[in-house]
């Protein structure tokens, strides 16, 4: 059972899944028909199979309505992306509409602002990460980056500035950053910083492959293994995605 003692968590933890498979799933930025396609190919089982994601369902693609239909499913554990979190912060009249546009926000223009504000109220209740059994089987699940280990994790307690680098850093992913910071650190699985195939630094493995861009694709990927697919919205598409349901 997956639960947390906080209305809105930080952290929330999950047991080890003992009846089926794990799998983390890269920025979707509104490329639900890729994931159409990854979780035949997978053969994701929803009675058993979990599947975690990194952030940023929304955004760039062209179905950011249908990965926030995602939240609904019982099977599917995000945390807070940046992207999510600048549809929180318009929602709230925290940040203009403009930037967001610029982050690829515009699908939103045509959204009333009473579904924004419902949008808002669900996705605040996504913690900023998830942590997925214990001892040398765990891993974490967050959005950009994070500099400490596993115990600092669980405290659960960010100040705003490591608030701000786990939605938004990008030190690790562009050499600046001291792996070193990340001794006694579980794997963690994260996205934020496009890559052209999975990539680990240091404890972070990072899997977003840039699925809205012309070039990228979607990443999913078994936890804890070496397993990993990818395709890209195009290719999903010439295979029938868009009349594939999901589970």
């Amino acid at each position: 059972m997956d639960t947390t003692s906080e209305a809105y968590p930080i952290v929330c933890r999950h047991a080890a899944n003992t009846a089926g498979r794990d799998f983390v799933v890269g920025d979707l930025h509104g490329c639900v028909d890729a994931l159409r396609y990854l979780l035949r190919e997978i053969v994701f089982d929803p009675a058993c199979d979990r599947l975690f994601s990194v952030g940023d369902l929304i955004d760039r693609g062209s179905q950011s309505e249908q990965a926030l239909a995602l939240l609904d499913k019982p099977w599917f554990f995000p945390v807070l992306g940046n992207h999510e979190e600048a549809l929180c912060l318009v929602a709230e009249g925290s940040m203009r509409r403009s930037a967001w546009d610029a982050l690829g926000g515009d699908w939103a223009r045509s959204v009333p602002d009473r579904t924004l504000r419902a949008y808002a109220k669900r996705l605040r209740t996504l913690p900023l990460v998830r942590v997925v059994g214990s001892g040398p089987r765990r891993f974490n699940v967050l959005h950009a980056e994070f500099f400490g280990d596993d115990a600092m994790l669980d405290v659960g307690f960010f100040p705003e500035r490591v608030r701000q680098q786990v939605l938004w850093g990008r030190e690790l992913a562009l050499g600046s950053g001291i792996v070193e910071r990340q001794a006694g650190l579980s794997p963690t699985y994260c996205g934020h910083t496009p890559m052209r195939e999975i990539g680990r630094i240091g404890a972070q493995i990072f899997i977003d492959t840039g699925a809205f861009a012309a070039t990228g694709k979607l990443t999913v990927t078994e936890a804890l293994t070496s397993r990993a697919w990818s395709v890209s919205v195009e290719q999903a598409l010439l295979e029938g995605a868009s009349q594939m349901s999901l589970p």
